[in-house]
């Protein structure tokens, strides 16, 4: 009889493993994207509709899946999950037309909605006082979407884009099989009758999880819109060919998946306001610095004209673009964080609503990226948008949280300095 903590880090492991790989999956567009929208002539908005297709259905799924891995567990939802991928994943090589991509992506979006399968899978695995640990050690999973620009690349390069699906599904089924035999099922985690639907769905009526939903579409949907946005950037802002390009990308995209078990820790020692809190700000710093345009001003001065050129090269780019990625992989666990201390027992349901949030993030924003660039010809738009998006969040916070946080210490002290009187 193996033990429960041998049993609980065996389906922390594979959980992740799965999520690292359905991931990839999720993420693949934002390397193929590249040579298909130069073989269909599509325009920026064009392209966003292509790579966030994906994303869409990902998204949607996320409540249904949270509502039945309550009900029925996470090992047999998380299974034929992956299994129900297979096939849309390799008939995306055969697609031709712009419509083909949009039909079956649609489909080979569904192995996103696996990370609210996972995190209410592997949480109940663990007290409360290590889920943000195990959360955030499931999250790494995200790395899937650095894997992706590592490896799409090689196979692009070496065999063509229609092979990447291909492999893609050999790996997405031996995965389903390994991880089948490599975890477990324990009925005392499952929801079952004691909570019913209408219960579970009255999460949308609770501004808490509206809140949440907010943090989670700049921590997660930023990140998975930039991780689809930023091989092309490269390419289209520096020039760079499709492998170093996306080589680069996977500077923002490593640490936003490896540094969320940092992140998990980080919001069991500290607590999930503060750290959201801090996360938000250091955002918003490098937002601001990478939404400023590639900019020349000449100024008349006593030896004639003279021109200053502003903007980040490709190096400080890169750097600030790791910066962000470290805040939104640590946001991403705090904000999990504030889920498992609130909800312990409707954990799937939650996460399904908030990963819908930040899901539906990461499908709108990439699309309003490419219309931002077709209305105004300036790239950084991109990131003018993400600016005002985190500077909302931070305002609802302050407003919701910090205030009254402040105005609970106040009290307390003013109680203390009144018994001290007595």
């Amino acid at each position: 009889m193996k033990s429960q903590q041998y049993k609980a880090w065996s389906v922390v492991s594979m959980s992740t493993l799965a999520f690292t790989v359905c991931f990839m999956i999720w993420m693949m567009f934002a390397v193929i994207g590249v040579p298909i929208k130069q073989q269909l002539g599509l325009n920026e908005t064009q392209f966003g509709i292509l790579v966030a297709t994906p994303v869409l259905t990902g998204s949607l799924i996320r409540v249904p899946l949270g509502i039945w891995t309550d009900r029925f567990g996470g090992r047999i939802v998380f299974f034929i999950l992956m299994l129900a991928t297979v096939v849309p994943i390799w008939l995306l090589s055969y697609a031709t037309e712009f419509w083909h991509f949009l039909v079956v992506g649609l489909f080979v979006g569904l192995a996103g909605g696996s990370f609210t399968v996972g995190i209410a899978y592997c949480a109940r695995w663990f007290p409360r006082e290590r889920q943000g640990l195990a959360m955030g050690i499931f999250g790494a999973g995200n790395t899937g979407a650095a894997v992706t620009k590592l490896l799409a690349p090689i196979i692009v390069i070496g065999y063509g884009w229609t092979t990447v699906p291909k492999v893609y599904a050999g790996l997405m089924l031996v995965t389903a099989i390994l991880f089948w035999f490599f975890t477990y099922t324990e009925p005392a985690h499952k929801v079952g009758g004691l909570v019913t639907l209408r219960e579970q769905l009255a999460a949308f009526k609770d501004p808490k999880v509206w809140r949440y939903s907010q943090y989670y579409s700049i921590v997660f949907g930023g990140y998975v819109a930039l991780a689809l946005w930023m091989t092309k950037y490269y390419v289209s802002e520096y020039g760079f060919d499709l492998k170093t390009a996306a080589f680069l990308a996977a500077a923002f995209s490593i640490p936003g998946g490896v540094l969320r078990a940092v992140g998990g820790y980080f919001s069991d020692k500290f607590g999930a306001h503060t750290v959201t809190w801090w996360v938000l700000w250091v955002s918003l710093l490098c937002l601001f610095f990478l939404s400023y345009p590639q900019s020349s001003i000449t100024i008349h001065t006593v030896d004639g004209l003279r021109s200053f050129h502003f903007g980040l090269g490709p190096t400080a780019f890169t750097v600030v673009m790791f910066s962000l990625g470290i805040a939104f992989a640590i946001g991403k666990a705090s904000v999990f964080k504030y889920i498992s201390d609130d909800y312990p027992d409707n954990i799937g349901v939650i996460s399904g609503v908030v990963g819908l949030a930040g899901g539906l993030g990461g499908f709108l924003m990439p699309i309003m990226f490419g219309a931002l660039v077709d209305l105004t010809g300036i790239r950084s738009s991109a990131f003018m948008l993400m600016f005002g998006v985190v500077w909302v969040s931070l305002m609802w916070m302050y407003f919701t949280e910090v205030r009254e946080m402040d105005a609970a210490a106040r009290g307390a002290k003013r109680a203390m300095a009144a018994d001290v009187i007595e």
